[in-house]
């Protein structure tokens, strides 16, 4: 009982969490040769919506470039965004922590939308999300991810001087009687929660099996990697979101500290891969990975999450959340249409190298570089954290005061 408590009904330590990602992420890489990532799924998605009413999408560069071959279900990203999703249930519903939850400000949901829109079209525009152009990224030793990593902490803090605004927040909806909703929580809250994460466990572990038994291994893996990688997102909490607004808005960094030490465990075993033949995966690092990493930061702020964070709250029973992942799947499909019809491709990425860190300053200096770039980081993030809080008596006095704020309110 005491493992069950720890495991489903207390939240894990994010350094934890974190560097197991990581190091799934890199052995996922040296089995299929592929990434952890959803946005190039979610864009398919919206192609495949679009032939649903008659779109003929397949003249389409932007869908020659992701591939629309198969079907969601018969492609590895798409059992990564399908496992990811039902892993992240499961631990929910066994953890007994399901309930639909609608934001109490009604226009959150058009916010959240319109920041999905934004996130999702920077993430297709920079040729990845959080997860391809930034955790995978960095360890593929593409010089793009590290563009990309600095122009999301822009976008981020870009993004929380727009919510701050007061036309933004809006005015509070207080509600008579909801002096304890917590206990009004617990009370919707039912016993067959657990029962059902059980069943869908043990289903998914059948979709596993028929896989291998079938002859199709790299499916399997990508279930069980989905999976993981979903269990994961959920019980650490882990959303990159947080870990660059949170800097801004409080100066606390144990998230952004546990990504870092994440892409130090995941740079370590990928090299391994690579050394050994597995061919990496880089990407352009031009204007367009600038300009997406920007738009990226600053629409996750406004939608409250990253593609990790929406995931796994909408498994939460977060409806908000769900309308920021259709604001993603939009926003991707129309970068997907304005990268040959309105020519983003040609004034923004095309012609611009892909840069691999391997290539320009050799197997051992690329390794060196990028794990010092990562302790800086990590460095940094601890840095920041000390000063935001003590570096002037007034930080401190104000971050107080807003604090017994909270509470008396």
């Amino acid at each position: 009982m005491n493992l069950y408590q720890k495991l489903f009904k207390e939240y894990w330590n994010p350094y934890i969490a974190v560097s197991i990602a990581g190091l799934v992420s890199a052995l996922y890489f040296g089995i299929t040769g592929t990434l952890w990532a959803v946005t190039g799924e979610f864009t398919r998605i919206g192609g495949h919506i679009l032939q649903w009413f008659g779109v003929d999408v397949s003249q389409w560069a932007y869908f020659q470039l992701v591939g629309m071959q198969g079907t969601t279900i018969e492609r590895t990203d798409g059992w990564i965004v399908i496992g990811m999703l039902l892993g992240a249930l499961t631990t929910v519903l066994l953890s007994n922590s399901f309930k639909f939850r609608l934001p109490k400000q009604k226009r959150r949901l058009v916010q959240g939308f319109i920041g999905g829109v934004i996130a999702g079209f920077g993430a297709r525009l920079a040729l990845g999300c959080n997860l391809a152009a930034f955790f995978t990224g960095v360890p593929q030793f593409s010089f793009h991810a590290w563009i990309f990593m600095l122009t999301t902490a822009i976008g981020t803090y870009l993004g929380v001087k727009v919510i701050n605004t007061k036309w933004w927040r809006g005015k509070p909806n207080l509600r008579k009687g909801a002096l304890h909703p917590a206990v009004t929580a617990q009370g919707q809250k039912s016993n067959m929660q657990p029962v059902l994460g059980a069943i869908i466990a043990c289903i998914y572990t059948g979709i596993v099996i028929y896989f291998f038994t079938v002859g199709k291994p790299l499916l399997a893996v990508a279930c069980i990697a989905g999976a993981l990688f979903g269990i994961l997102i959920e019980r650490g909490q882990i959303c990159f979101t947080s870990a660059f607004r949170d800097l801004w808005v409080s100066g606390r960094a144990v998230m952004a500290k546990a990504i870092a030490t994440g892409m130090m465990i995941s740079v370590l075993v990928t090299f391994v891969f690579i050394q050994n033949g597995a061919v990496t995966i880089i990407k352009m690092a031009a204007p367009s990975t600038v300009i997406g990493g920007l738009l990226f930061g600053f629409g996750i702020v406004l939608a409250g999450g990253c593609e990790t964070g929406m995931m796994y709250r909408a498994m939460e029973g977060q409806v908000l959340f769900w309308i920021v992942g259709a604001g993603n799947i939009v926003g991707a499909t129309m970068l997907a249409y304005g990268w040959d019809h309105l020519g983003i491709f040609n004034a923004l990425t095309k012609g611009w190298p892909k840069v691999n860190l391997i290539e320009q300053w050799g197997p051992a200096g690329a390794l060196l570089g990028t794990m010092a770039m990562l302790v800086g980081l990590f460095l940094l993030s601890g840095w920041w954290e000390k000063r935001f809080r003590y570096g002037n008596e007034g930080t401190v006095k104000e971050t107080t005061h807003l604090t017994e704020s909270t509470k008396e309110a």
